[in-house]
């Protein structure tokens, strides 16, 4: 048993939540990782994040929560937006859907705190990420942990630990209309 507070960090992808979790590690948290991405198409390109995942967590010995792969909840909650441009609304549905389930399970595991590896990419953006986790945290009265990942080369040190692990490197986002 420990007594480090735990975080929830909602990971997207191995990639994305390297330095997240030795950032959040070295603050001293106990890191849960919950790996919900039902947006991830097609089923293979799942699989692939999802063993990245595996591996990085077990390199960083924190917990891997893995949740159900749904993509018909995904599709059925971004209806009507097939056709938004990338970085529009689509992807802002998208990340309420999967803060809102990181939310449920945090509250659930009774772990007062998440946040999300998205952060970290140069091609999401953080204040939209915060307004929407901070919108979340505060209906399921949890906090959000508004860290920008990017800062002090964090995306530099995202990519060395994922070379360092030979870490599964994806093309593009993960959703259908991003391929």
């Amino acid at each position: 048993m420990t007594d480090r507070k735990k975080i929830l960090l909602h990971a997207c992808c191995g990639i994305c939540s390297s330095y997240p979790i030795s950032y959040l590690q070295d603050l001293g948290y106990e890191v849960v990782v919950y790996f919900y991405n039902p947006n991830i198409y097609p089923e293979e390109e799942y699989q692939k994040r999802l063993e990245a995942e595996k591996t990085l967590c077990a390199h960083f010995g924190c917990e891997l929560i893995i949740g159900n792969y749904e993509p018909e909840v995904y599709y059925e909650f971004v209806k009507g937006l097939e056709n938004e441009p990338e970085k529009g609304k689509r992807c802002d549905k998208c990340f309420e859907l999967r803060f809102e389930n990181t939310a449920k399970l945090a509250k659930k595991l009774g772990i007062k705190t998440f946040t999300t590896s998205m952060v970290i990419s140069p091609h999401k953006n953080y204040e939209k990420l915060t307004q929407i986790g901070e919108q979340i945290a505060n209906k399921h009265g949890l906090e959000y942990l508004s860290t920008n990942f990017r800062k002090n080369d964090g995306f530099l040190k995202t990519n060395e630990i994922s070379k360092s692990l030979n870490l599964y490197r994806q093309k593009y986002c993960g959703c259908k209309f991003a391929r």
